[in-house]
């Protein structure tokens, strides 16, 4: 490589990325993944949102990208969906096609599919979501026509299967779940430094928001929502009858139930949030959110030496290394 190829590569590399989109979504259906930290109550909240949604008239398909293949279970009162990677498998031995009837079902006007995954040690799930979505096409997924596409992902797992949607685009917005806990803002700052990623590699895909699940008052959510830059879009309280309901697979968003007006405000907010371009925290800014005798962040690190590594005193030995004197 000439010195004149690697002066151009500087001065591309220097050029700034265009910036997020942040104006009203153009495309007729609004593709939105949402991700966050497993057990931060991703599941919970599309189940609730996308049923809000249908009954306000919106057509809403739920897609469960997480193995755990969990998302549409509270949406069907604890049922679970035949995935599509399981009937995929099933089919090709069976030399069938997968029809849509085979992995689709529908609830008061939600329609609902779980991608599924590997069994533990036997593939990678990011593979089972590219297989997933590659199958989706098939089906006709681009000419289904629908309002808002919902995709619960996995936030915890960095493989690049999980970040399909930012990666190529697939999406027009993300959204982060998280609490009041450093493991789930840890996960939804992550996943804001995988969109800021992508947009510097030529991507398009901002996020739209937070949704706080759980919360307790204590405030750590609503600081890192703050301090990246990325607007709360609902905050659902850490409250006993919502945890009940939800262990018993109980749908809450419903219009005029006690805790209805909290997922159609949920409902505008995600339809409305344009894509953002975060500002990702490093880790002693993530750890500043919380008080340092809750995260150990008053904690020194000592070098170890050789000496503590043998439990003992530890004599240098003489290197063998020829050095030659300069000329």
């Amino acid at each position: 490589m000439t010195m004149l190829d690697i002066e151009a590569l500087r001065d591309e590399a220097a050029i700034e990325p265009d910036p997020v989109p942040s104006g009203e979504v153009k495309k007729e259906t609004q593709i939105i993944a949402i991700y966050g930290k497993g057990g931060s109550g991703k599941s919970f909240a599309l189940s609730n949102l996308s049923y809000m949604m249908a009954q306000q008239g919106k057509r809403v398909l739920l897609i469960g990208c997480d193995p755990k293949s969990d998302t549409t279970s509270l949406l069907f009162g604890g049922k679970s969906c035949p995935t599509i990677i399981e009937t995929s498998s099933k089919k090709k031995l069976a030399g069938e096609e997968v029809t849509i009837e085979d992995v689709c079902f529908q609830r008061d006007g939600v329609f609902a599919m779980e991608l599924g995954g590997p069994e533990v040690g036997r593939g990678c799930g990011g593979r089972g979501i590219i297989h997933g979505f590659e199958l989706l096409e098939k089906l006709g997924f681009h000419d289904w026509g629908f309002d808002y596409v919902l995709l619960d992902f996995l936030g915890d797992v960095v493989c690049g299967g999980f970040g399909l949607p930012i990666a190529r685009d697939m999406c027009q917005k993300v959204i982060v779940v998280g609490s009041n806990d450093l493991q789930s803002l840890y996960v939804a700052n992550n996943v804001c430094k995988a969109v800021e990623y992508f947009r510097k590699m030529g991507g398009n895909v901002g996020v739209a928001g937070m949704i706080i699940n759980k919360d307790d008052g204590t405030g750590e959510a609503q600081a890192f929502a703050k301090a990246v830059d990325i607007p709360v879009l609902t905050a659902i309280p850490a409250n006993e009858d919502i945890r009940r309901k939800s262990a018993n697979y109980q749908i809450i968003g419903t219009p005029g139930g006690e805790w209805g007006g909290l997922f159609e405000e949920l409902a505008q907010n995600v339809a409305e949030a344009p894509p953002q371009q975060p500002k990702p925290l490093e880790q002693d800014g993530l750890l500043g959110l919380f008080s340092p005798e809750d995260t150990g962040g008053d904690i020194q690190l000592v070098p170890a030496t050789q000496a503590d590594m043998r439990g003992g005193v530890y004599e240098e030995k003489p290197s063998l290394e020829v050095i030659y004197d300069e000329v």
